[in-house]
């Protein structure tokens, strides 16, 4: 069904401004707090300044790969994340889990699809909400 995972604090890298809006208001009408960055810069920046639960990042962003972005938060602090990208190879899915991401999926992406890679990455983790 929906997302069984609520209340997260969400970091959404998207350089594309009407897409990271709406994927903001999806997922706040879900439950979740939604942080916007839209370069690899802000959202390093954004996750100096505060904690959040996952990283939901693009692949392909203006000052560097969604791949060093992730890279670069794990050596800073635990943190899980979800690549979006409009490729969907096997090699590419191979590239999003070697940079340290838990789920990859491939734009024009669906809501109930990140949903459930939302599930699964944090859903045994953290607590559900009532």
């Amino acid at each position: 069904m929906s997302t069984i995972v609520q209340g997260l604090r969400l970091l959404v890298v998207e350089d594309h401004r009407d897409t990271a809006e709406l994927l903001c208001s999806l997922l706040e009408m879900r439950g979740h707090k939604v942080t916007i960055a839209g370069t690899v810069q802000d959202a390093l920046r954004l996750a100096g300044e505060d904690h959040f639960d996952l990283v939901v990042s693009d692949v392909g962003l203006p000052d560097a790969s969604g791949y060093e972005l992730m890279r670069e938060l794990l050596t800073r602090m635990p943190i899980r994340g979800i690549a979006m990208s409009g490729w969907g190879r096997p090699e590419d899915i191979e590239k999003s889990r070697e940079a340290g991401f838990s789920e990859h999926l491939t734009k024009p992406v669906a809501l109930q699809k990140l949903e459930q890679a939302i599930d699964r990455v944090c859903g045994a983790t953290e607590s559900r909400s009532a």
